[in-house]
């Protein structure tokens, strides 16, 4: 008896089995719907099983990225001093000239560099070397303001110029001419001394003593070399 049990409960289980088997296989796999090994896919925004063609086949972007051609290297410059006048560069040719960069609401850097700046013109007054204050800021200074600005440090009107224009344009000026990076109230403690042929001489560090000494050397040459 035991036996014919054992017997029937071996043969539900296969057929339980069995059902369960047919049933399974009769859905459809996981993985259908998955890639083939011959399928492209490059984005999910399409229906399920769907073969999409490579992008290059079909967009025409064959030439490279140029970057944008601006206009001719800065060879020369124009600006308006704190006069009104328009002074460009061959206006300063014939005689050499220190050229600094600045804004007139600098608290200490500024103020500092045209102390030294006043220095020469009082050591070279009548000589024929002049100076150039470029503005940083010409929003803010503005003729009036600059005026009123260089007053402060007793600039002669013939010799030290102080002058203002664009701003993209006065960084074209100090990168392009005078190889420093300026930008809207930044500029380096360099002064850059320019030739009576417009060439640059050198670029010196005012707060570095021996550097400052250089320049007055170097004025003292260019002098000596245009009465020569």
């Amino acid at each position: 008896m035991r036996t014919a049990f054992h017997v029937v409960m071996i043969l539900v289980t296969g057929l339980v089995m069995g059902l369960i088997y047919r049933s399974l296989s009769n859905q459809p796999s996981q993985n259908a719907n998955l890639p083939g090994p011959d399928e492209i896919v490059h984005t999910t925004d399409v229906a399920p099983g769907t073969k999409l063609e490579p992008t290059e086949l079909k967009i025409e972007n064959t030439e490279p990225v140029h970057p944008v051609t601006d206009e001719a290297w800065l060879s020369r410059f124009e600006l308006t001093e704190r006069s009104g006048k328009t002074v460009n560069s061959e206006d300063l040719l014939g005689e050499p000239y220190v050229v600094s960069f600045f804004f007139s609401t600098c608290p200490s850097i500024c103020p500092q560099q045209n102390r030294k700046l006043k220095e020469l013109q009082d050591e070279f007054e009548g000589q024929g070397v002049k100076f150039l204050a470029i503005s940083v800021d010409p929003e803010t200074d503005t003729p009036e303001v600059l005026r009123e600005y260089a007053a402060r440090f007793g600039a002669d009107k013939d010799q030290w110029l102080f002058m203002t224009g664009d701003l993209t344009y006065v960084r074209r000026i100090g990168a392009e001419i005078f190889q420093q990076p300026v930008d809207k109230k930044f500029h380096t403690e360099r002064l850059v001394l320019v030739d009576s042929a417009g060439k640059i001489e050198g670029l010196y560090l005012w707060p570095e003593k021996a550097q400052f000494e250089k320049l007055k050397k170097s004025i003292k040459r260019l002098l000596a070399d245009k009465e020569s």
